[in-house]
């Protein structure tokens, strides 16, 4: 259930502040786990009168039979191995842009074809958006075929290439503008040019949330109402509605033909204001239980009504202000230093940097704060996810017969059709995980029992 999903054309902020921004979701297993093209793995969802089968014997609250097990290690190993490679690779793609100037030479042919110098600009960052997806594409077939290998993926290979030649054009129509205007605000305001940017990418993030559901998201997958084939289900639901006061009312919920590209689970709510809405995949539907559904939709709610959205955009842009001043004076001392050796411009204290090859620079030294700053975000949005699987077990107190079973069982269905390890890297799980790893979401579930001899719960006093 992703709350806010990185998509391609969230370059708005994607591309100065990769990595930087947590997600906010309610279910998704490991983070490095190789999901879908355009979408996110998450938390387990579903109606259906048929309870899956039922979890072998455990210690713990979470549990794989054998031969699954050995799937999710190997699983895991794949996809940490992918993750490091990718940030390492998408890192060392810059440099080298830079190093052997080839951004230089780009940046010359496209002055040498156009008069123009906005067109020069368009020109240049559209083809370094080109390029950096072709040097990206071993990676992500990899992970698409590892992904298809376990069964966890489902789509073919000229569909996920449709998915991904939709992905570029709107790389193309939204992040080429984007960076060209960025790179002029750098410079007209050679000193100031960070502020600037974080000012603007506020509205542009809220603009992106508002748009996703009704511009991207039917680019990569169909939807329908969720009361066209589930009505009863929909009618369930809203006694959550009406217990936790969202306003998301039956016209805002959506079924999701996930089917036709995946095997996993996911539901998630997306949008705000106008366009919020609360999304199921029709896999879910078909293979959990209604009173899983009502705890995920619980979760679901638990985001909006605990204000998420805009503690995680404060959070956000409270530390890109820091982040992009810090990456701001790192980036001119690095163009001052090596201006001649990787031919930036003049080697004056801000043209280095204001030149289109120069602006490369300042994307790169983002790139390096996104890595190192990763565990800040999956950090912040961790604690998110279990405020949320709290709300979401609390909210469905006095709807279903057992709230902790149901939720016990929710997550073995999550883990289970994603493969996520039961015992992941400790430091793995801090450094990458944006939720807690399925395990400890369980064990914490399995003895959450806040009306125990009488007590109340933290947001629900009955």
């Amino acid at each position: 259930m992703t709350f806010i999903p990185r998509t391609l054309w969230t370059l708005c902020l994607a591309l100065l502040l990769a990595g930087l921004t947590p997600s906010i979701s309610t279910g998704q297993p490991a983070p490095a786990q190789p999901a879908p093209a355009q979408t996110a793995p998450a938390s387990t969802v579903a109606p259906n009168s048929t309870a899956p089968p039922a979890q072998p014997a455990s210690s713990q609250a979470y549990s794989l039979p054998p031969d699954k097990l050995a799937k999710a290690k190997a699983l895991s190993r794949i996809s940490l191995t992918l993750e490091i490679v990718g940030s390492l690779w998408g890192l060392a793609f810059l440099w080298l842009l830079l190093s052997l100037r080839w951004a230089a030479r780009l940046a010359a042919w496209a002055e040498r074809l156009l008069r123009r110098r906005w067109m020069q600009g368009l020109l240049f960052f559209a083809i370094y958006l080109v390029i950096g997806a072709l040097a990206d594409l071993p990676l992500d077939m990899i992970g698409h075929a590892v992904s298809r290998h376990y069964g966890i993926s489902v789509q073919g290979w000229p569909s996920w290439f449709g998915d991904l030649g939709k992905g570029m054009a709107l790389t193309l129509l939204f992040g080429t503008p984007i960076l060209l205007f960025f790179n002029w605000l750098v410079r007209v305001s050679p000193r100031r040019y960070w502020i600037w940017i974080w000012m603007i990418s506020l509205p542009l993030i809220l603009l992106s949330i508002f748009a996703e559901p009704l511009i991207i998201d039917p680019l990569f997958n169909k939807f329908e109402p969720l009361t066209k084939t589930h009505a009863a289900l929909v009618a369930r639901l809203e006694q959550v509605v009406a217990r936790t006061g969202t306003k998301i009312p039956p016209e805002r919920m959506f079924l999701m033909k996930a089917s036709e590209k995946s095997n996993g689970l996911n539901a998630y709510v997306t949008g705000i204001g106008a366009t919020k809405r609360f999304v199921m995949w029709d896999t879910a539907t078909d293979r959990l239980p209604d009173d899983e559904v009502l705890f995920v939709f619980g979760h679901e709610s638990g985001h909006y009504v605990l204000n998420h959205i805009p503690k995680q955009l404060a959070g956000t842009m409270t530390g890109s202000f820091f982040i992009l001043w810090a990456c701001a004076g790192f980036a001119g001392w690095l163009a001052r230093r090596y201006s001649d050796r990787w031919q930036l411009g003049s080697a004056n204290e801000t043209a280095p940097l204001a030149s289109r090859q120069g602006f490369l620079v300042l994307l790169f030294t983002l790139s390096v704060a996104g890595i190192f700053l990763q565990p800040a975000a999956s950090t912040f949005s961790r604690h998110f996810e279990h405020e949320a699987d709290i709300y979401g077990q609390e909210a469905i107190h006095g709807l279903v017969a057992d709230p902790q079973k149901t939720v016990v069982s929710a997550f073995n269905h999550l883990g289970e059709a994603w493969l996520e390890d039961p015992n992941p890297s400790a430091f793995v799980e801090f450094w990458t995980y944006n939720h807690p790893s399925v395990q400890h979401r369980a064990n914490f579930a399995l003895h959450y029992d806040p009306w125990a001899n009488g007590g109340h719960g933290k947001f629900f006093a009955k």
